[in-house]
């Protein structure tokens, strides 16, 4: 695990839009398409305003969210939502979106057939919770066991808690497989969160899964 400290937030996220647009246009040197799994919340709005003007073919890359809620792609509480008014602007406009809440019609086997073909993913952004989450993937809940197994499907619809819209998820399998991880988190909370996971199992801290070849942005506020 590589550790990076922040002075602040702001130059942290211009500091992560810059490694992440240069890593896209390395990968995209040797390959025609390259694949990015980014988390929604607020956190990485930031980043994705600065990466979202970056001067590369993004006509050829494809991005995924890591996780999104059943919602529609104009409720409040869509991943989506976000990634259309914060990362898909500017040149950042021409990226393909790889949808990760099924359309009518599509069920998860169909949808992990249309996500395979993206995979191993070029460049993986996630996020941790200060349960020590990533993606949808919770500590204690009940399809944790088989989303973190060897060969879980590479997404899964899992069960949100305090009674909230079901979610779908990126599986342990394409987590760990993601050929360059970063992990943005703030706050001292988060930190000493992180500190304890790397003593723990994926079952206990699923973050855990993707620790130990991550680039980890921090920053105190």
């Amino acid at each position: 695990m590589k550790f990076i400290e922040y002075p602040d937030s702001d130059m942290m996220m211009m500091d992560l839009a810059d490694q992440l647009a240069g890593e896209l246009t390395n990968a995209l040197l040797t390959h025609d398409q390259v694949s990015m799994a980014v988390p929604g919340g607020s956190t990485p709005g930031p980043a994705f305003d600065s990466l979202s003007g970056a001067d590369l073919p993004w006509e050829r890359v494809h991005v995924m969210l890591t996780d999104e809620r059943k919602v529609p792609a104009t409720h409040e509480r869509s991943n989506e939502r976000l990634l259309r008014s914060r990362l898909f602007q500017d040149k950042a406009a021409a990226a393909q979106f790889v949808r990760l809440v099924p359309e009518d019609g599509v069920d998860m086997g169909m949808l992990g057939r249309r996500i395979a073909p993206h995979l191993p993913l070029s460049i993986l952004l996630i996020g941790m919770g200060a349960d020590m989450h990533c993606a949808s993937l919770f500590p204690g809940a009940p399809q944790l066991d088989a989303a973190l197994a060897p060969h879980a499907p590479p997404v899964m619809e899992v069960d949100a808690s305090e009674g909230l819209e079901p979610r779908v998820t990126l599986t342990a399998p394409v987590l760990k497989g993601a050929l360059s991880t970063h992990i943005l988190i703030k706050g001292p909370e988060k930190r000493e969160a992180l500190e304890k996971a790397r003593h723990l199992s994926p079952k206990e801290a699923p973050i855990a899964l993707v620790l130990k070849n991550a680039t980890v942005h921090w920053s105190k506020d």
